[in-house]
């Protein structure tokens, strides 16, 4: 039975899978209390979807978020490295790229992360796994960046800060007591990427420290592996076996894992198994490299995949704007995903599929899920995939955002990178990190981002 009183009510609704049926949606205490049509309850605030598309948020499950915009102060030779066709330079791009932590500095990375965070809101993702770099040159200023970020858009977009060994945890001096530090600050995910390591031996090492670790904390763990064109390359069947191991099943995400585009079909059947046992996802970014992992065939195996940004105008890749929508058309193409059915699975790859593999429970347009939401320009996922363009307008926690303010947040910061959003900025100080970002009571529509 829908309460006196809403919220927010969302009207004139379309489904995913609903034809043309509208429906009205009722949210009260943050959580989506009533689908159906002509809820009659009196509400707060509401929006008229005049006949959009409302899903579920967008989830981000990779962004190397202390590194965004960091390729305007650098050259590109990593990015040369990291994209030669056969990505057998690959771990060679990642020793050029870290030329750039000897300047990390907390006081501009947080500026940086604060743009990339509110374009996530612009464009609906409302959930971010965070990687921040922890490593004898990094030390721990991605890490204070990121988390003081993530307490500044609480309640708006929830971030999960993730202490990454980017350099690796056997063959880097101290940064076992720096991940150790990174987690005590408030990590919220150990973060590793074995396949860096010397040895095998090595490799197992790096894995079975990052599950200590979070076993200490009751972390999740997310992981970058085999991310080069080395058939060879096995640190997903060792993270897979670990993971059986410790009992962490559920809770353990593999990211990249691009040799697999070169395993033969029956040893990527038997992993495919152990990673069904142990409940891993598997997080893929095609646009940012040349090979991928096999997206199909994991499919086939029963195995969850899902969408990731990766990066923004890094060393890496030199474009991005936090729009998981934009992900999701890029690798339609790069796929060769583009009958109706794989289009829909597109939008589930960035939208369910990760919050299953970051663990954010009951994301679902449901009665007695959380409200986290997007009201689409667009009537179906087609049409959505096709312009890819910002909501017109997002609900997180069941409230409105301030979509304008967003839009000012990610002006205020542009910097080096360019005005994304044009030349007719304001120039305004930087807000501190303890700002409020919604939008609590205004009951009047958001204007549409420019896009």
């Amino acid at each position: 039975m829908v309460r006196e009183e809403l919220d927010l009510r969302i009207c004139n609704a379309r489904l995913r899978r609903g034809g043309e049926k509208l429906v009205d949606i009722a949210i009260a205490s943050g959580q989506i209390v009533a689908i159906g049509e002509g809820v009659g309850a009196s509400a707060r605030d509401t929006i008229d979807a005049e006949g959009g598309l409302v899903t579920e948020s967008f989830v981000n499950p990779h962004l190397h978020l202390c590194k965004v915009w960091t390729l305007p102060m650098m050259n590109e030779a990593a990015l040369a490295a990291y994209h030669g066709a056969d990505m057998g330079k690959a771990l060679g791009a990642i020793d050029l790229a870290s030329a750039i932590k000897a300047k990390y500095d907390a006081a501009w990375i947080v500026p940086n992360a604060r743009r990339a965070t509110a374009l996530a809101a612009l464009h609906g993702v409302l959930h971010i796994r965070a990687f921040a770099d922890v490593d004898s040159k990094a030390r721990l200023e991605g890490v204070k960046a990121l988390i003081a970020v993530r307490e500044e858009f609480r309640g708006v977009v929830d971030i999960q800060v993730v202490a990454f060994a980017q350099d690796g945890i056997v063959k880097e001096p101290g940064a076992e007591r720096l991940m150790e530090e990174a987690m005590a600050l408030g990590a919220d995910v150990v973060g590793g990427i074995p396949w860096i390591e010397f040895t095998d031996d090595d490799a197992r090492a790096h894995i079975a420290f990052c599950f200590d670790l979070a076993a200490k904390h009751d972390a999740d763990v997310s992981m970058l592996l085999d991310d080069a064109g080395d058939p060879s390359l096995r640190t997903l069947e060792m993270f897979a076996t670990e993971t059986l191991w410790r009992g962490w099943r559920g809770r353990a995400l593999a990211h990249h894992c691009r040799a697999m585009a070169l395993y033969p079909t029956p040893y990527l059947q038997r992993l495919s198994g152990v990673l069904r046992k142990a409940d891993i996802s598997v997080v893929t970014d095609p646009h940012t490299g040349p090979l991928h992992a096999r997206v199909r065939d994991l499919f086939d195996e029963g195995i969850n995949v899902c969408l990731g940004q990766d990066d923004i105008s890094d060393a890496y890749y030199p474009f991005g704007r936090n729009n998981m929508l934009e992900v999701a058309f890029l690798a339609a193409h790069l796929l060769w995903m583009t009958g109706r059915d794989d289009i829909e699975r597109l939008y589930d790859m960035a939208t369910v599929a990760p919050a299953k593999a970051m663990n954010v429970p009951n994301h679902a347009v449901a009665v007695g899920a959380e409200a986290n939401l997007v009201v689409l320009g667009e009537p179906d996922v087609v049409e959505a995939l096709r312009f890819h363009a910002a909501p017109r307008h997002v609900v997180s926690h069941g409230v409105r955002v301030d979509l304008a303010r967003m839009r000012t947040l990610a002006q205020e910061t542009a910097g080096a990178a360019g005005n994304l959003f044009g030349n007719s900025a304001p120039s305004l100080r930087p807000r501190r990190v303890t700002d409020v970002f919604t939008e609590r009571q205004s009951g009047a529509a958001d204007p549409a981002p420019s896009e």
